[in-house]
C-alpha cells in the first residue's frame, strides 16, 4: 500500500480552503504557551457534542428517567475522546484528512457510498441545528417557528465573514459561544438544586438501559448526539491548520498538544451535556413532569419550577449560542467531506446553502403540518440517524490509524485498536437492538 498523497494545499503555509498550516505555533518557551498555540481544533469539534440535538435527547432522558442515563453521557464522552485522539493522530501524521484517505484507499464506488452516508449524517446534524436555532429565536424574540427555520439560512454570511478574517477568528468565535453555553448552564444547574447523591448514582451503568425500549432509544440518541460522525472528518483536517515541525519529534509534540486540547474541550462538552440532563431530572422528573421533551416546553416550565424567569432566559440564550456555533462546524465538515471524497470544490456560501436547504425543507414541512411536537420528534430522530451512521465513519478511522503503511511508528497500539473496535461493536449492537424492537413493535 502506497503512502497517502498529500494535496498541494497542504504543502504551503496559509494555503487551502480550511486554513491548512496557516496558524503559527510556538516551538520554544513554557509548555502552557506552546499548548495555547494548539488550542482551537478541539473546541470546533466539541461544538458538535453539545449542539441542539444533544439538548433534545438529554432533556427527554432526564425528564423521563431522572439521572439514570448519566452513565451513557459519561461513556459516550469517553468514547468520543478516544475517537478524536485517533483522528488527531491520523491528521497530524498522515498529513491528510479522513475523507482524503478514504478516497485514496477505497474503490471509487466505495468512496462514493461513504461520501453519501457522511452527507446524510451532516444533513441530520444540520437539521438539529436548524430546529434548535429556530426554537431559540421563537423563545427569545417571538419569531414564528416557520420563519425562524427560514432565517437560519442567513448564518452563511457570518460564516463567510469569519472565514475571510482567518482561522483563528473562527476558532475564537466558537470558543466564545461555548463559553456562553457553559456559563448559562452552570447557573441553571445551581438554580435546579439537584440531589447530588442521586447524580453520582446515575453515572453507574444499568442493565435497564438495554431492556427498556424507551431508555434504549434515548441512549442511542445520546450516543448519536455525542459521538458525531462528521467530527471525525472535521478534526483530521483542522489539526493540520497548525504549522508544526513535521519531523518525528515535532509530530509527537503536536500529538501531545492536540490530545490535551481535545480532552479539555470534550471534558467541557461532557459537563454541559450532563448539566442539561441533571437540570431536566431535577426540575422536571422530580416534579412529575416526566413527559417534557420539547425544547419550548422546557423553556416555559423552567422559570416557574425553579422560581425565577432567569432560568428560562439563560436556557434560550444557550440554545441560540449552541445553534450558531454548530452551524460553523457543519459548514467546515461539509467542505472537507466533499473535497476529500469526490474532489468537488465550491464556495462556502454555496455549500452552506445546499446543506441548509436539505435541512430546512423537512423541518419546514414538519413544522407546518405537525407543529412543535412534530419538530421535536424529528429532532430526536436526527440523532438516531447520526448514531446509525457512526460505524461507517469509525471503521475507516480505526483501520487507517492502526495501519503502519500510513502511520509508520505512530500506528495505534494493538490494545487501543481493540478497544476502539469493541466500542464500534457496542454501537452496532445497540443499533441492531433498536431497529429489531422497532420492527417487531
Amino acid at each position: 500500500m502506497t503512502p497517502p498523497v498529500v494535496p498541494s494545499s497542504l504543502e504551503q503555509p496559509g494555503v487551502g480552503v480550511n486554513g491548512q498550516r496557516s496558524v503559527e505555533v510556538r516551538q520554544h518557551g513554557p509548555w502552557w504557551r506552546r499548548f495555547l498555540s494548539f488550542v482551537g481544533p478541539g473546541y470546533l469539534v466539541a461544538v458538535g457534542y453539545m449542539d441542539p440535538g444533544n439538548w433534545a435527547t438529554d432533556l427527554a432522558g432526564g425528564a423521563a428517567y431522572g439521572y439514570s442515563l448519566l452513565w451513557i453521557i459519561g461513556l459516550s464522552s469517553c468514547m468520543a475522546m478516544l475517537l478524536q485522539v485517533l483522528t488527531a493522530r491520523l491528521g497530524i501524521v498522515a498529513q491528510a484528512d479522513l475523507a482524503q484517505l478514504s478516497r485514496q484507499h477505497s474503490s471509487r464506488r466505495s468512496a462514493f457510498v461513504q461520501w453519501l452516508l457522511c452527507e446524510v449524517a451532516i444533513c441530520a446534524c444540520d437539521l438539529a441545528e436548524v430546529i434548535g436555532t429556530a426554537i431559540a429565536l421563537k423563545l427569545l424574540f417571538g419569531i414564528p417557528l416557520s420563519y425562524g427555520v427560514i432565517l437560519t439560512a442567513l448564518d452563511v454570511f457570518a460564516i463567510l465573514w469569519l472565514q475571510q478574517r482567518g482561522f483563528r477568528y473562527l476558532e475564537a468565535f466558537v470558543i466564545a459561544l461555548l463559553g456562553v453555553i457553559f456559563i448559562c448552564f452552570a447557573i441553571n444547574l445551581a438554580l435546579a438544586q439537584p440531589e447530588w447523591r442521586a447524580v453520582a448514582e446515575g453515572f453507574l451503568p444499568s442493565a435497564q438501559t438495554v431492556t427498556d425500549p424507551g431508555m434504549l432509544y434515548l441512549a442511542i440518541g445520546i450516543i448519536g448526539a455525542t459521538v458525531m460522525p462528521h467530527n471525525l472528518y472535521l478534526h483530521s483536517s483542522t489539526v493540520q491548520t497548525r504549522r508544526f515541525d513535521t519531523s518525528d519529534a515535532g509530530k509527537r509534540k503536536a500529538i501531545s498538544f492536540a490530545t490535551a486540547d481535545i480532552i479539555v474541550a470534550l471534558g467541557l462538552a461532557c459537563l454541559v451535556n450532563a448539566a442539561i440532563l441533571i437540570t431536566s431530572a431535577a426540575v422536571f422528573h422530580t416534579t412529575g413532569n416526566a413527559h417534557v421533551a420539547d425544547l419550548e416546553e422546557a423553556y416555559q416550565l423552567l422559570g416557574p419550577l425553579t422560581g425565577t424567569a432567569l432560568a428560562s432566559i439563560l436556557f434560550g440564550v444557550a440554545l441560540l449560542a449552541s445553534g450558531l456555533s454548530s452551524s460553523v462546524t457543519a459548514t467546515l465538515a461539509g467542505q472537507i467531506v466533499m473535497e476529500g471524497f469526490v474532489q468537488i470544490r465550491m464556495p462556502p456560501w454555496a455549500r452552506r446553502l445546499i446543506t441548509r436547504s436539505v435541512a430546512i425543507v423537512p423541518a419546514l414541512v414538519v413544522t407546518l403540518l405537525y407543529g412543535d411536537h412534530g419538530v421535536t420528534s424529528l429532532l430526536l430522530l436526527s440523532q438516531v440517524i447520526l448514531s446509525m451512521q457512526l460505524p461507517f465513519a469509525m471503521w475507516p478511522l480505526i483501520r487507517y490509524a492502526s495501519d503502519r503503511n500510513i502511520m509508520g511508528g505512530f500506528a495505534t497500539p494493538r490494545a487501543v485498536s481493540w478497544l476502539a473496535w469493541l466500542m464500534m461493536a457496542v454501537i452496532v449492537t445497540l443499533n441492531i437492538i433498536m431497529v429489531t424492537r422497532a420492527l417487531t413493535g
